[in-house]
């Protein structure tokens, strides 16, 4: 049986490294159990977080854990955890390579994951012409003849979204139009390209698209793409606990990221929609400050002299 930690975190993206930052400073004893299989891995840069703005998803996690690696008191584990039982003060976590590890916490970040593209040609351009967020990706693509792969209210709010950054875009239903009249007569009185006909296949050289192909026998070129990602909860584990999900997979934390579990917390894309590496490791600042808080206040309580 390991030694009991003051904290295990389920997840090594920027909520549960940021957590592992404050925890380590804290001089908590902080076990990171990571796969190593980022959803972002995709992606050649990330955006939006100063000081690091451009940078790789990968070279992002090595900065982190250098300066992390500064505090003994956090070590990490290449592995995955699929079940953990227990309560508040002495959780059980078990790995698929068979180990058992114990944290009198539990912190949850875990993100999301990309269920299976579907559409032809889709995954040999995601991360590289395709994207899923205009503010990561943006402004690479300014001023370009963008296709929009969304339908419904989505397709509205993408699309006044993407016109920050370009005019020139087409919205593909891939044979969907589950949207209000409202919504339509919206997009329409703006002249809004819309093309309804399923998607055949996304042509493109080298991960650049080059054209996407209707089955209807029409096709629309593009340099770029704009997606809404199918996505499921990166692990089944805190469902496990008792935590309290949302109906899209979302474990639901208040603003410290507290779940209903005593003990628990969630921070990052798996606690919200927000999906922004910013946001992520803001999360899970919060959520390793109100854990350690905890710690502080059973250890103060424990000193009273009677």
């Amino acid at each position: 049986m390991e030694q009991l930690v003051d904290v295990i975190i389920v997840g090594g993206g920027p909520a549960g490294l940021n957590a592992a930052l404050v925890l380590g400073r804290a001089r908590k004893k902080v076990l990171v159990i990571d796969e190593e299989l980022p959803r972002n891995r995709v992606t050649k840069e990330s955006h939006g977080f100063l000081t690091r703005d451009g940078v790789t998803p990968a070279t992002f996690r090595h900065i982190a854990r250098e300066q992390i690696s500064v505090y003994p008191s956090v070590q990490f584990v290449k592995d995955t955890v699929i079940r953990a039982t227990g309560q508040d003060r002495d959780f059980e976590m078990t790995t698929i390579q068979g180990n058992t590890y114990r944290g009198k916490k539990i912190l949850f970040a875990t993100g999301m994951k990309d269920r299976p593209l579907a559409i032809a040609g889709l995954q040999e351009v995601y991360g590289k012409s395709a994207f899923v967020c205009p503010y990561c990706d943006g402004w690479e693509l300014r001023d370009q003849p963008l296709a929009l792969i969304v339908s419904g209210g989505m397709a509205l709010h993408l699309a006044k979204t993407i016109s920050g950054w370009t005019d020139q875009f087409t919205i593909c239903t891939h044979g969907t139009e589950d949207w209000s009249e409202e919504e339509k007569e919206e997009l329409e009185q703006r002249h809004i390209s819309i093309v309804t006909s399923p998607i055949q296949q996304i042509q493109s050289d080298t991960g650049m698209v080059k054209q996407i192909v209707f089955e209807d026998g029409t096709s629309l070129s593009c340099t770029g793409i704009f997606f809404a990602p199918e996505l499921e909860a990166g692990s089944e584990v805190p469902q496990m606990l008792g935590c309290e999900l949302a109906d899209t997979g979302m474990v639901i934390v208040d603003e410290f990221g507290k779940t209903n579990i005593a003990g628990v917390y969630s921070a990052g894309d798996s606690a919200s929609r927000k999906y922004q590496v910013v946001a992520a490791a803001s999360m899970g600042s919060m959520a390793a400050i109100s854990i350690n808080s905890e710690l502080l206040e059973k250890a103060w309580k424990s000193k009273v002299m009677l």
